[in-house]
């Protein structure tokens, strides 16, 4: 039978999905979600279930297989996508000693700052490409040494979601590049693991798996496992890579001159160079492609669409009636708002910052503010400056690149956010240049892993030709007259961050919004 389907699967924060691609076209033919909970220990801890990601695995393959009715002996490669920045602790046999410790806790501050301490900043960033902080997996590997001692004891290896998954599959100790960076003890000159780093920490190089490019064909799927997923044994296994980075191949981003745009809860702006770019004042970073001949540059914002959703539930009360009453999106009735207004929203400002801020200040201490309010202002017009607030920091970062050397002929646009037309002809003329929308914006994440896949068993014979297969533009939205309104805004916005900067770290020691929990 012949071997026609790639096998991608996408294990993020929420659950995993597997999605079936069709070699020849391109297409996706189907797919199959599962979820799995988060654990909130503590305000910030979190925490999974690894042995649910497996779980969520053989259900969501079963049940992609069960819908097409397309039989595993016609898969011709499994690829991975996952979560990124965890801690999972196993023994020699692969089975878990604890929860995983997922991306999202931030219980390693005291071991971030010990790091800090050690090397500095600077240093780590010069060394990794990536600014230190708890949400990286060596502070939380050392908070595990420290609070945990009997279980680090007891640890054959330290993996990330997908990297468990394929040892469960394959029986192989491996990690791609990606996800190695995303632990904060890559040297990302040399893609391997830095000596300084693992000696500051205090990890031995042995609890770490082998570094592999994210084309690697790992192994084949053992028999005493491929029945727990209705598979056949002997499928080859790609490593694949972490989320952010398949994501940026999905979104054809595959060769330096383009670039592309992640509108979802965070947002980011990334590119492709041929050489890690560091920036002197830090403020994006730099991720390993899935090409292991090129590097991805970052800007990643904390508060997106997380921003819209606070507007919904704070501002929003009639639409999320209106959406129950009428059957619609409550977010399609805050736009039809939101669009009333004109752009720069006569004068009001929205700085983007509910949970402080990454790319570009790195200020955990940044607040959400609504600049500029008058009596002629309406419920719309904050509505309009929250689209206008996250394009206008997502500029900041797309310029700071720029700044950089990072080259932007083509920008794309994925993820959940570019649903609304609204907000990307926003973005477009934030930008200032078209913006491509692809046609599976919400799925680039799983066509990136089947990228690598495609490549790495020698479907595809590379990349570009990967992108020409898989990815396409279903529309592209040119910038209108309002580039010029949000050019002089632009500058608006800056000027208000750097007015307000020691206004925002008074009013943490004040207690902030902590104290209206």
């Amino acid at each position: 039978m012949k071997r026609k389907y790639i096998l991608a699967h996408d294990l993020g924060t929420t659950g995993d999905k597997a999605v079936l691609f069709d070699v020849e076209s391109g297409q996706i033919v189907g797919n199959a979600f599962f979820g799995y909970p988060t654990n909130y220990v503590s305000a910030t801890w979190a925490e999974q279930d690894p042995t649910e990601w497996w779980r969520a695995f053989c259900y969501a393959t079963r049940e992609v297989l069960a819908r097409t009715g397309i039989s595993s002996k016609e898969i011709a490669v499994i690829s991975f996508s996952g979560q990124m920045m965890g801690c999972l602790p196993v023994a020699k046999n692969g089975e878990p000693l604890r929860a995983a410790i997922i991306w999202a806790d931030q219980r390693a501050i005291a071991e971030t700052q010990s790091l800090l301490q050690k090397i500095g900043l600077e240093e780590i960033y010069r060394i990794t490409g990536h600014r230190l902080g708890p949400a990286y997996s060596a502070p939380k590997i050392m908070w595990l040494m420290k609070h945990e001692p009997q279980i680090f004891e007891k640890t054959y290896k330290f993996l990330q979601a997908k990297d468990f998954i394929v040892h469960r599959l394959t029986h192989r100790w491996v990690t791609d590049h990606s996800d190695a960076c995303g632990t904060g003890l890559l040297d990302i000159h040399h893609l391997d693991w830095s000596e300084k780093m693992l000696a500051a920490t205090g990890i031995r190089r042995e609890l770490l798996p082998d570094i592999v490019p994210s084309t690697t064909v790992v192994g084949e799927v053992v028999p005493e496992r491929a029945a727990e997923a209705d598979l056949v044994a002997g499928i080859p296994v790609v490593i694949g890579g972490g989320d952010g980075v398949c994501a940026t191949a999905g979104a054809g981003v595959v060769y330096p001159g383009i670039g592309h745009i992640y509108l979802g809860s965070s947002a980011w702006v990334a590119g492709v160079s041929e050489r890690p770019v560091l920036d002197p004042q830090m403020r994006t970073f730099t991720w390993p492609h899935l090409d292991p001949r090129l590097f991805s540059p970052n800007g990643t914002m904390h508060n997106a669409g997380s921003s819209l959703e606070w507007a919904k539930e704070t501002l929003g009360s009639l639409e999320i009636k209106a959406a129950e009453w009428l059957g619609l999106n409550p977010y399609d009735l805050v736009e039809l708002e939101a669009q009333r207004i004109p752009p720069g929203c006569n004068g009001l400002l929205f700085l983007p910052y509910l949970m402080g801020e990454r790319s570009p200040y790195w200020n955990p201490n940044a607040r959400g503010v609504f600049l500029g309010i008058t009596r002629k202002h309406t419920r719309a017009h904050f509505l309009r400056a929250i689209y206008e607030g996250v394009a206008l920091n997502l500029r900041t970062i797309f310029l700071a690149l720029q700044e950089l050397g990072v080259n932007f002929e083509e920008m794309r646009a994925i993820g959940g956010g570019v649903k609304s037309r609204f907000w990307a002809h926003i973005l477009a003329d934030v930008f200032g240049t078209p913006l491509y929308i692809t046609s599976t914006p919400l799925e680039a994440t799983a066509l990136g892993a089947a990228m690598a896949g495609a490549v790495g068993v020698g479907l595809l014979s590379n990349f570009n030709a990967a992108a020409e297969k898989f990815v396409r533009v279903e529309k592209a939205i040119e910038p209108g007259s309002s580039m010029e309104v949000y050019t002089r805004i632009h500058t608006l916005f800056l000027n208000s961050y750097k007015a307000l900067r020691d206004i925002f770290d008074q009013l943490v020691i004040e207690g902030g919004v902590d104290e209206l929990a």
